[in-house]
């Protein structure tokens, strides 16, 4: 999974995230710091309202919470979104020992982004093209 750290750093370099079943994220609440949340039909269900979306939790009293504005709340992308999301600019994913290595090419350059988690080399990849885009 990839580390909250980059997660963060991709949300604020201004990655946005559109909730779908299967998402995980976290409550930006210190007491809720440990706790990775699901969007799932059953418990978490995103709500899309013209003021913005709104995390609706269903039956879950030993939380005591109803419902999470999205922007209080961080996502934590998959390894397969990360891959999409990096689209086309993609080129490939090696292992090398404990390492992966990401390649991607970014405005015509080769480039490469090494963690020990798979995740993490692609968020890593995406948080160069997320600041690439911004620029």
């Amino acid at each position: 999974m990839i580390s909250t750290e980059l997660a963060t750093r991709l949300r604020d370099a201004g990655l946005t995230w559109k909730p779908t079943e299967g998402d995980r994220f976290h409550i930006d609440a210190p007491e809720l710091a440990a706790e990775v949340f699901t969007v799932s039909t059953l418990t978490i269900e995103a709500h899309h309202f013209p003021t913005g979306t709104v995390l609706g939790f269903n039956g879950t009293t030993e939380w005591a919470l109803d419902s999470v504005d999205i922007e209080d709340t961080l996502w934590l992308p998959r390894e397969d979104q990360l891959r999409d999301l990096l689209g086309r600019t993609f080129r490939s994913m090696v292992r090398d020992g404990e390492s992966y290595i990401v390649e991607a090419d970014l405005l015509g350059q080769r480039r490469t982004f090494t963690a020990t988690d798979p995740a993490d080399a692609y968020g890593r990849a995406l948080l160069a093209l997320v600041e690439l885009a911004g620029e």
